[in-house]
């Protein structure tokens, strides 16, 4: 049967953005790299920024959002920051502040980083590091900033539609190389393994269509362009692909880091910020192509039938969407998940961790005290390695199992997912085999990375691979957890029906 009716994918909801510049002070502890020589920043190469969307289903809209049953309009607020993470203790204090001053229900937050890792290194155990002193108040003026781009995003709430594209892009690349001539594997570009990786674009435009009210970009590479010999506060390549777009469409862009745990940057590794922007301009440019290909808001494509010329030709047009698929577009569905995850089996107790690190530290000043520079800057680099393997396990809840949190939605035509910590991209791909017909905004870092990478089952084979070396749950956790999310979008997809297309 021929096909006569290609839909456009897309959901109607309110959306409201907001955003706020949350540039750390110059000077303030910045050392993100074991490899790094210089502790303080130097300068600021583009301001870094949180972004705040509210997303709430439309007031006649068919909604299932179980964990928010009696709140009257169920809505997620997503929340995106310009840094690498937060550790647990400082997650928690954010979650604290920003609840007191806006009134939000835990369950509306989510809470995600673009991962930049030249932000610097907020952890409020670092205050007796140079520039450490800043980070306590920096960290307490973030809620604030954050309520400010919330009530921003509320005051320009509206109905909105949402519509999806997709191309690919390979600024990005597979990092799991393996080193023929040390014969273990190092972190970094691997031209060996050729990745397809999806960009995934979002327009947003009010509900008539005739005012764009943001973009949204949804890409799978660590922010990595900029490393140790960078002393600069940086958003990373995430800079240059926001002014791109936001220069062409006149409207803010909000990136959305993708599962991306062996993926980084072709080029990268670098101190040039010349290079970021590069890397963002790369992306930026891909995702303006994906817009430019976008057919007018609220329509399908339709077949108009045959037109009789030098040839007998086929005619489609853009059809206004009728009232069963603006319902259809409209509809949402909600739910958290909590996947029980083993420990890996050789995960070492906090005490054992801690006794460690001490033997370190002072090995660590006797090569200074003997004047064995370049041992002293091994052995630095192997405290911080333990130093932050204590901050990966001590928030690790009691018992064999971690309660991995995941979210899942779907809007209107589309399915969402979230996920804490640094997944591989598998999860990604994966999910997209499985439906094909849908699109997919894959979130990472969701809330926390208590659970620090989960890469795939074959990767723990790979002798010396840093992302099994750091990891915390045992082989197969990503695959269970890839099934738990397939399980509950398999569920929702049937009632979708498999195929944006009608036939005759």
């Amino acid at each position: 049967m021929s096909t006569i009716v290609v839909r456009t994918p897309a959901s109607q909801c309110e959306f409201g953005i907001g955003a706020a510049d949350i540039t750390p002070p110059v000077g303030m502890y910045h050392r993100m790299w074991g490899a790094a020589v210089h502790d303080r920043s130097t300068g600021i190469h583009r301001p870094l920024r949180a972004a705040v969307v509210v997303l709430r289903p439309l007031p006649n809209a068919a909604v299932e959002w179980p964990e928010l049953s009696g709140v009257p309009r169920p809505q997620t607020v997503l929340v995106s920051l310009d840094h690498c993470l937060l550790r647990a203790p400082e997650m928690e204090e954010l979650f604290r502040g920003i609840q007191e001053l806006t009134g939000l229900n835990r369950a509306e937050l989510l809470i995600t980083f673009s991962h930049t890792h030249s932000a610097g290194y907020l952890s409020r155990d670092r205050a007796e590091m140079p520039g450490g002193n800043l980070i306590g108040p920096y960290l307490d003026a973030l809620p604030s900033h954050i309520a400010t781009a919330y009530r921003a995003a509320e005051d320009n709430l509206q109905p909105a539609t949402m519509t999806y594209g997709s191309t690919t892009c390979d600024m990005g690349a597979n990092r799991d190389y393996f080193d023929d001539a040390r014969s273990h594997f190092v972190c970094g570009f691997n031209p060996d393994s050729a990745v397809m990786l999806p960009l995934n674009v979002i327009r947003v435009t009010s509900a008539n269509g005739d005012k764009p009210l943001a973009t949204i970009v949804n890409y799978p590479c660590h922010s990595t362009t900029l490393a140790w010999e960078n002393t600069l506060v940086s958003p990373d390549y995430i800079g240059a692909l926001r002014e791109v777009v936001e220069h062409e469409t006149s409207a803010p862009c909000l990136f959305l880091l993708a599962p991306c745990g062996d993926i980084g940057p072709r080029d990268g590794y670098v101190g040039d910020v010349s290079v970021a922007d590069r890397n963002g301009r790369q992306v930026g440019f891909a995702a303006l192509s994906v817009l430019t290909g976008m057919p007018p808001p609220n329509t399908d494509q339709v077949y108009a039938g045959p037109v009789f010329s030098g040839a007998t030709l086929g005619a489609w047009h853009w059809a206004k969407w009728n009232e069963s698929r603006a319902a259809a577009t409209s509809a949402v569905k909600h739910v958290s998940l909590q996947v029980e995850l083993s420990y890996l089996p050789t995960l070492p107790k906090v005490a054992e961790a801690e006794q460690r690190h001490c033997e370190l530290i002072a090995e660590e000043q006797t090569a200074r005290a003997a004047g064995d520079v370049e041992r002293a800057a091994t052995l630095r680099t192997l405290v911080e390695r333990q130093f932050r393997l204590l901050h990966r396990i001590r928030p690790l809840p009691p018992g064999d199992f971690y309660p991995m949190p995941a979210w899942v939605w779907q809007w209107g035509d589309a399915f969402w997912i979230a996920t804490e910590g640094e997944t591989y991209h598998f999860v990604q791909a994966e999910l997209a085999r499985r439906f094909p017909h849908r699109p997919l905004i894959a979130i990472t870092l969701a809330n926390g990375t208590n659970c620090s990478y989960v890469p795939t089952r074959e990767a723990f084979d790979r002798q010396g691979l840093y992302q099994t070396e750091v990891a915390l749950l045992a082989p197969g956790s990503l695959e269970q957890l890839t099934d738990a999310l397939a399980e509950r979008m398999s569920q929702w997809n049937e009632s979708l029906g498999e195929r944006g297309r009608e036939q005759a």
